[in-house]
């Protein structure tokens, strides 16, 4: 199957957008290419991270088997233990409830949201 659409864009919503952003910008080396309270982006390669204001957003709960499902993040590392230090100095949080043993790490970033970092795989 041929693709038909390209992924432009991921919008997500926010508390902080312009804190939200500049966490990502850290974490991710993306450029912040439009930073505001109600909206800011994120950019690399032609993809952009979007984060919209949503005025009494509440983050989901760590874990929480009988909520809705949401979306996470997961990004490769090249050294799992570096980069937690490195995200948890930018704001990160990390839970107790670690279902990856080895195999990753989950935080919550600074409005709660969880995103898992992953050794890159090798090869």
């Amino acid at each position: 199957m041929t693709a038909s659409a390209d992924l432009a864009m991921v919008n997500l919503d926010s508390s902080d957008p312009a804190g939200h952003a500049a966490f990502y910008h850290e974490a991710l080396g993306w450029e912040v290419t439009h930073s505001q309270p109600e909206y800011a982006m994120i950019s690399s390669g032609g993809v952009s991270i979007g984060f919209g204001l949503v005025e009494g957003y509440r983050p989901p709960s760590w874990p929480d088997e009988t909520g809705d499902k949401r979306y996470h993040l997961d990004l490769y590392v090249d050294d799992l233990a570096a980069a937690e230090e490195k995200f948890v100095a930018a704001g990160a949080s990390k839970p107790a409830f670690q279902p990856g043993g080895e195999r990753w790490v989950v935080l919550l970033d600074p409005i709660g949201q969880p995103f898992c970092i992953c050794p890159r795989p090798q090869g």
